[in-house]
Formats: structure tokens, C-alpha cells, sequence
């Protein structure tokens, strides 16, 4: 029997990630190629005209997934019945810009939405946000759409946990679907802590630490860190403009397996609440490993932290504290 569709919002879908998500959303790569979607694409208005040019084009393409689509300015309309939100419109940092005036035009912005989702979205509706600050744009989500369980508001680190799996990928020179387990720690931001204490690859003789493999901790404590912190400042000065393809397929990869399950023995990173896990201050929106199953996250626990990681996690929940006592204040 076919299944009912899924209703999916893209904010921003008239942007650039925007345009490079909403396709491979209707052919079925974030739901399964199973599940019939219909999409809502909400955009700005001024970008009104560029948004149907992109209803336009999903008209053309005729995905056969594809039940419906929804293409407005209207913030009602865009989150009317959505079981599913992905948030990627925001206010990006212009040159000569403060933080402060970044946060504040996202805290209108992220409350605004917010308040649309609390009243007329679908039950149960699951929240990704992408839209930078996208840690603290979760957690002001959150404060204006109390009756969305906080377990269900969650942010993209996973662009920053797929760049570390593919620096190992290349470091190594094996298929990056043979690495896996490593961890994105913290905030979407250039204090992101990539761990791979934990991370493995598998080999004719088993899976194998990704340290052993690399035999170079000068380099996988310092160059590869940098390396995935910086990889989004890497590509605006190589493309002159900001991941899209790659963000738009880990946004896709993030509600996959947040739907549809993380494999046994593999964990994935998410910008999710903390409960005080690994001495991370309750109450930020924080990224950890997890594992998924039955469309829940649930934090991967037990494991070793050493010094050096210690003092990276606490260093990255520092910022993320900074920033939610900063958009708090352009709430009052």
C-alpha cells in the first residue's frame, strides 16, 4: 500500500542550499525512495519570483515522489501541517557587522517561524535547523514554540561530521563509507571540536583505530582540527560563495537517519539539547555523537574523554554560552 506523503518546509528555498536541497528531497534521498513528499518553500518577498522560477523547475523535473508543492512568502501557509522543517533561511553576517546585530536579526527572524510552527504544524514535527548561528537559532526556535518537544528541535552539525569523515577518507586513500564513528563536539562554529579518538575504519583484518591507521597525532591534533573547522571559510574563498551541494546532502543525511535509524554500531554527530552529558551545560543546544531509531536521537554515552578533548568541549560550550546569554539580551 503507498504511503501517505510527508509534508517537508525549506525555509530560504529559494537560496542557494535551498535550491540544491528541495530536489533531492522530492527524489527521495532524505525520506527513502519509498516516501511520497509534498514540499513547502517559504522564501522572503523579494525573493518571490526566483522561489516559482524554483516550483517552476521541480514542476519540469517531474519527480514521481513529488504530491505537491507549496511556494510562498506566507509564514501560515509555509508551515501549515509540515511533519517535517528544515530551517535554512536566516540573516547572514554582512561585512562591518557586530555579532550582536547578526543575533538579533535571527532572534526576529527564528521567532517569527517559530511562533508559525507552534500553531499550525503537524504534531510531532521534527526541526532541523541549518540558518547560522543554527545552535542558538535552535535555541531560540525552541523558546517561541514551547510545545514542540525539545528532543525534536536539533541543528546541522552533520556538514562538519561528513568534512572530518572525508579528510580521514583522503588521509587514508579509502572509501569514505569504511570510516566512520568520528565526533563533531559543540557549536557550529570555528571552536567545533572533530574527534576521532573514536573513530574507526574498517579493514580486511577489522575495523581499525583511526589514530593507529593515521599514525600521525601531530597531525590529526592540529592540521585535520583545523582543517574541518575552517573547510565552510575554505570554499567561499575557493568558490566565492558558501557550501550548498554538501550542505544540502547532510541536511538530507541528518533527517534520514534521524527518521529512519543510524546502522547498528554507527553514530552519527546532531546539534541536539544537552542534558548535561559529558559535563556540557544543560539547556544549550550542543553536538554530540548519537544513535537513532524509531525517529529518536538518544546521546551516545560511556565514552573516554582525555585532556586535550576535555578542554576542547569545555572551550566550544563556553562560546555557546556566550551566544545564548547574547541572543537572550536582544529578547528583552
Amino acid at each position: 500500500m503507498a504511503k501517505e506523503p510527508v509534508r517537508v518546509l525549506v525555509t530560504g528555498a529559494a537560496g542557494q542550499i535551498g535550491y540544491a536541497l528541495v530536489p533531492m528531497i522530492a527524489r527521495g534521498v532524505m525520506l527513502g525512495a519509498d516516501q511520497p513528499v509534498i514540499l513547502h518553500m517559504l522564501d522572503i518577498p523579494p525573493a518571490a519570483e526566483a522561489l516559482n522560477g524554483v516550483k517552476m523547475e521541480l514542476v519540469d523535473a517531474a519527480f514521481p515522489l513529488l504530491k505537491g508543492v507549496v511556494a510562498t512568502t506566507d509564514v501560515v501557509e509555509a508551515c501549515a501541517g509540515v511533519n517535517i522543517a528544515v530551517m535554512v533561511g536566516g540573516f547572514p553576517r554582512k561585512e562591518g557587522m557586530e555579532r550582536k546585530d547578526v543575533m538579533s536579526k535571527n532572534v526576529a527572524i527564528y521567532k517569527s517561524q517559530a511562533s508559525a510552527l507552534e500553531k499550525y504544524a503537524a504534531a510531532n514535527c521534527k526541526v532541523l535547523v541549518v540558518a547560522n548561528p543554527a545552535n542558538t537559532n535552535a535555541l531560540i526556535l525552541k523558546e517561541f514554540a514551547p510545545s514542540i518537544s525539545e528532543k525534536n528541535i536539533t541543528c546541522l552539525t552533520r556538514l562538519d561530521h561528513n568534512r572530518a569523515l572525508g579528510q580521514i577518507s583522503e588521509r587514508l586513500n579509502v572509501p569514505v563509507s569504511d570510516v566512520k564513528n568520528v565526533i563533531i563536539w559543540g557549536n557550529h562554529s570555528s571552536t567545533q571540536y572533530p574527534d576521532v579518538n573514536h573513530a574507526t575504519v574498517k579493514t580486511l583484518a577489522g575495523d581499525k583505530p583511526v589514530r593507529e591507521l593515521v599514525n600521525d597525532d601531530a597531525w590529526l591534533d592540529a592540521e585535520f582540527i583545523t582543517t574541518v573547522q575552517q573547510r565552510g571559510a575554505a570554499i567561499i574563498k575557493a568558490r566565492k560563495l558558501s557550501s550548498a551541494l554538501s550542505a544540502a546532502s547532510s541536511a538530507c543525511d541528518h533527517i534520514r537517519d534521524w527518521v529512519l535509524g543510524t546502522p547498528e554500531g554507527t553514530w552519527v554527530s546532531m546539534g541536539v539539547y544537552s542534558d548535561g552529558s559529558y559535563n556540557v551545560p544543560a539547556g544549550l543546544v550542543y553536538s554530540f555523537p548519537v544513535t537513532c531509531c524509531n525517529g529518536e536521537w538518544t546521546i551516545v554515552q560511556g565514552l573516554a574523554i582525555n585532556e586535550f578533548s576535555r578542554k576542547k568541549l569545555d572551550a566550544t560550550a563556553e562560546e555557546l554560552s556566550e551566544e545564548k546569554a547574547l541572543a537572550y539580551s536582544c529578547l528583552s
